[in-house]
């Protein structure tokens, strides 16, 4: 369903911008706000076309400062990252413009092809769109791209983790000390940096709303974080996602379906340690940043403090795991 009024809540240089990208014949007949962003302004815009007909593109507009960086830096990466995507495989969508210093718009913007499906966030059905959710990772890790993104940026050092109230402080201080030491030496991977539940879209039949069977991947979204980097990083990361989204076990779990798909991590022990439990220390920084979008999601009893034990717990397990 569309919504005039949010149309016309775009503001009128964005909106000006748009209609030049559009082709000949076209024009917005609605938009409306989609949720779930952390950090943007998202809106999927109904595009009229010259047959009478209808299309989607999306809009995105960093209209506030991010934790990840500076909107115009972001904005250069993902639409590079979608650039280099293209034609690949991977579900990504296409570019269709960029304004990453706000020349034309209101704010740094950029429009992009609407893909179908949605997130799936529900514990019921995990277990089929795991294994799906690896391969989807490994087949992003495959591309080759011609011109490589800037290097990876860790999010966390030992000096930053915040250790959870009530958690195991010797657990945690084993697992700082595993980040003091200098990064194992890598091979270097295209890297989503950002992949997990909130960023993969799935087209799941009527019959099977949480993805229990038959359920497939249409797309994979926000790329402003695409790096080169270790699989490993974004093996943690999703891997930390899940953990807190499902349990520390769904974590453990995850790494193991991304091998069973193909996928290569580190070869030793102590260089997988190092990697995986860099992911959970970052999250410890911003627990309630993380469980907000879960919560307005339908997740509700994913609290802070819910994600805080979760996050304990993980750490504990990847510890007794891997250490």
């Amino acid at each position: 369903m569309t919504n005039h009024d949010e149309a016309a809540s775009v503001r009128p240089l964005t909106l000006a911008w748009v209609r030049r990208h559009l082709e000949a014949g076209e024009r917005i007949v609605g938009a409306e706000t989609l949720h779930g962003g952390a950090t943007t302004d998202m809106r999927r815009l109904t595009i009229g076309t010259r047959d009478g007909g209808t299309r989607h593109l999306v809009l995105r507009s960093f209209v506030d400062p991010t934790r990840q960086g500076p909107a115009e830096d972001l904005l250069h990466r993902e639409a590079d990252a979608l650039t280099t995507l293209t034609g690949t495989g991977v579900p990504a969508p296409g570019l269709v413009a960029v304004d990453p210093t706000a020349t034309h718009c209101e704010y740094p913007s950029l429009l992009m092809t609407h893909l179908p499906g949605r997130t799936v966030l529900d514990d019921e059905g995990l277990e089929k769109r795991l294994p799906l959710l690896a391969r989807q990772l490994v087949a992003v890790h495959a591309v080759r791209p011609a011109v490589r993104p800037r290097e990876y940026v860790a999010l966390t050092t030992a000096d930053t983790v915040v250790t959870p109230e009530g958690a195991d402080a010797a657990i945690w201080a084993a697992a700082i000390d595993v980040i003091r030491k200098p990064a194992p030496r890598y091979e270097g991977r295209f890297l989503h940096r950002d992949f997990q539940p909130g960023n993969v879209l799935f087209d799941l039949p009527p019959e099977d709303p949480v993805g229990a069977a038959g359920a497939r991947i249409t797309g994979v979204v926000d790329w402003a974080a695409a790096s080169w980097g270790p699989a490993d990083l974004d093996v943690a990361h999703c891997s930390t996602n899940l953990a807190l989204l499902h349990g520390p076990a769904w974590g453990l779990r995850f790494t193991e379906a991304y091998q069973e798909a193909g996928g290569t991590l580190a070869a030793a022990a102590h260089e997988r340690l190092y990697w995986q439990v860099r992911a959970p220390l970052a999250f410890s920084e911003e627990v309630q940043w993380v469980a907000q979008p879960w919560q307005e999601a339908g997740r509700t009893e994913l609290t802070t403090r819910a994600v805080e034990e979760r996050l304990d717990a993980y750490v504990i397990s990847l510890m007794d795991a891997l250490g």
